[in-house]
């Protein structure tokens, strides 16, 4: 993997990797933290530029929701990714579409994640639902996306709570 880095994180970049979004990548599988320590913080530099970058393009190569799913995969942690999201109307345009995805499973209690198969994937769920139903949510009611924010504000209460709140039944009465 390691001999692979370059063409495949330039592939990554720029969009010829081809989908990234049906398959476990490469990084994943490794203990690239374990590599020496100049390779290791290169990696964790990349992924941070690639999801920056990805943030605040409009249409990136490929989708937001499957970048975000890439990183954190590679990564084992949102933590990075969740903490340095971008400001600004095309990331919070991206956070409206990944909300809209991730919102999918996530009221339902199951993993956005599809190819996080490591032991910190339940961790990077729970703390992908108190940021979406917290800031996430917040970032979502100033950017005029009610109905995302609301659903998002409801990952907070329990999975019973969450299915007799009023907003299922009425939902124009909640917005």
């Amino acid at each position: 993997m390691r001999r692979l880095l370059p063409q495949a994180a330039r592939a990554m970049a720029d969009g010829t990797l081809g989908s990234i979004a049906y398959g476990a990548h490469g990084l994943s599988r490794v203990d690239w933290r374990s590599w020496p320590a100049e390779q290791a913080t290169a990696i964790q530099a990349f992924l941070h530029a690639w999801w920056q970058d990805a943030l605040a393009t409009p249409e990136p190569p490929y989708g937001i929701d499957d970048i975000f799913d890439t990183c954190v995969t590679i990564a084992r942690t949102v933590t990075p990714f969740l903490e340095g999201w971008a400001l600004g109307p095309v990331a919070d345009v991206h956070l409206a579409h990944c909300a809209d995805v991730w919102l999918y499973d996530l009221v339902s209690d199951f993993s956005p994640f599809s190819w996080w198969y490591h032991d910190t994937m339940d961790a990077g769920v729970a703390e992908l639902r108190a940021w979406l139903s917290g800031p996430g949510a917040a970032r979502l009611h100033v950017a005029g996306e009610y109905d995302l924010a609301t659903r998002s504000e409801l990952l907070a209460l329990s999975h019973d709570e969450r299915w007799a709140h009023p907003y299922w039944t009425s939902p124009s009465a909640t917005n």
